[in-house]
């Protein structure tokens, strides 16, 4: 199975300013094929559960995070990282089971399980007498 989640740009983060506050990061990813789906990793540090929003439309899958980096009552005295939300769009194979998809989020790593339909995964057949 080729090609089964593809990220729609394949190049590295690349900063897109979207209002005058932020802009949006392309997050870096690795994804794994296993036996019984895939698996993706995106690296979204400073964002947590409550900043994830994830959303499937037709065959696009959209990762959206927002960051909490700002402190309450204080003021930047040094940034060396970017004010920015991450933010990337995929395109799912037919194959994978949308109903069946499992996130998690563990410390700035965001990791989807998309599991393979049922009849697409290998199967043995045993061979009668």
């Amino acid at each position: 199975m080729k090609n089964t989640v593809v990220p729609q740009r394949e190049a590295p983060p690349v900063y897109r300013e979207t209002t005058a506050e932020r802009a949006y990061v392309s997050p870096e990813v690795n994804i794994f094929e296993t036996k019984d789906g895939f698996v993706l990793e995106a690296e979204m540090p400073g964002v947590n559960r409550d900043g994830l929003a994830i959303t499937l439309e037709g065959n696009a899958l959209t990762l959206v995070g927002h960051r909490s980096d700002e402190f309450p009552g204080s003021g930047v005295l040094y940034r060396e990282s970017k004010p920015a939300h991450f933010r990337r769009v995929f395109e799912l194979d037919p194959a994978i089971d949308t109903g069946k998809i499992n996130a998690r989020m563990e410390q700035g790593v965001f990791t989807l399980t998309l599991p393979k339909t049922e009849k697409v995964k290998p199967r043995k057949i045993t061979v009668g007498e």
